[in-house]
């Protein structure tokens, strides 16, 4: 049992945390003369190692879950979907969502097709939650900075809220509520050829280059606020507004990420340096969840598909189990990091 522990260690900090990667680059740093110990140092010890940690896993995640997705075209995962009924569809929808590697705003067009081929609206919902909340990209870097009970709490309350949020959406029957141009779309079922495994492998390459050109600027920008919060931001400012004794705290965070726009890979090097700093660990997970999958450009996105209530439905849902998920995080924080 110790041994599998030991190579368990090794892979979590080694190989998903790359901790040699930042011994190196503080190498690097100490002999161009800056030390890791000064604030200058520190600050770009974490942005490049950061940065070229994310931009590794990011291209073997997007690459892998990509070549996977290439076999669940459109058609297919309709034809899926539309094969379960009730809480069954909503859960096969949230798991659905955590093979697309999307963001909010990407995750729309897909949730308007569904739409349009005549999946029931809780059921689209469920999927539009889970895709940027939970893909397997969130899971495996999750795990490279807080671990494997995080990640995987995290991710399994984040298909909580997928399917709990499409349910009550379908059972409050809201599908009146879609605008009219959606519901009646014409929609055409077309059998695409059959890939061959290099139609595939050619397909993630797109796939990755696209992501990583899109996602780019976000990670940057992601990776220079975690290295000022980490470096320059003073702890005990963070322990006041985002530690364990604010008792609103995670409501703050969720509120202040529901405007804001990045995706998993963005956000996870400033929640890095918000644990770091002392901020409760609900409270990081609440702002992450609510920046990925609310996010204003989304919102406005989606208000062209749905009418007032439902989005505003839909956002009520989204807010609630965040905060929900954010107090069980604080709640349990100690039994799992």
């Amino acid at each position: 049992m110790e041994v599998l522990r030991t190579v368990w260690l090794f892979f979590q900090d080694q190989i998903l945390g790359m901790q040699w990667l930042k011994a190196l680059v503080g190498h690097g740093l100490t002999a161009a003369g800056l030390s890791t110990d000064s604030m200058l140092g520190g600050a770009l010890q974490f942005f490049i190692y950061d940065t070229i940690k994310i931009f590794v896993l990011l291209s073997v995640l997007i690459f892998g879950i990509s070549y996977i997705q290439s076999y669940f075209p459109p058609e297919r995962t309709k034809r899926i979907l539309g094969r379960f009924h009730g809480i069954g569809a909503n859960s096969v929808a949230a798991l659905l969502g955590t093979v697309t590697p999307f963001c909010s705003c990407s995750s729309i067009p897909i949730f308007m097709g569904f739409t349009s081929a005549g999946l029931p609206v809780g059921v689209t919902f469920s999927f539009l939650i889970s895709s940027p909340m939970v893909d397997l990209g969130s899971l495996v870097l999750l795990m490279s900075i807080f671990g494997a009970r995080v990640a995987v709490v995290y991710v399994l309350l984040g298909l909580v809220i997928a399917v709990i949020g499409g349910t009550v959406i379908e059972k409050l029957k809201m599908d009146r509520y879609v605008e009219d141009f959606i519901k009646n779309a014409p929609h055409i079922e077309v059998e695409g050829r059959k890939l061959t495994r290099r139609d595939r492998v050619l397909y993630a390459k797109e796939q990755l280059l696209g992501t990583i050109r899109k996602v780019a600027p976000y990670i940057l920008i992601g990776v220079g606020i975690g290295a000022l919060i980490h470096n320059v931001v003073p702890q005990a400012w963070v322990e006041r507004v985002l530690g364990g004794d604010n008792p609103f705290a995670v409501i703050l965070a969720t509120l202040v990420g529901v405007p804001m726009y990045a995706d998993i890979f963005g956000t996870i090097p400033v929640a890095e340096s918000l644990l770091f700093k002392g901020a409760g660990l609900g409270t990081i997970l609440s702002f992450m969840m609510a920046v990925t999958t609310l996010s204003l450009p989304s919102m406005i996105m989606l208000k062209k598909a749905v009418k007032p209530r439902l989005l505003g439905t839909f956002i009520a849902i989204c807010i609630l189990g965040i905060v929900v998920v954010g107090y069980f995080f604080n709640a349990i924080q100690f039994l799992l990091v």
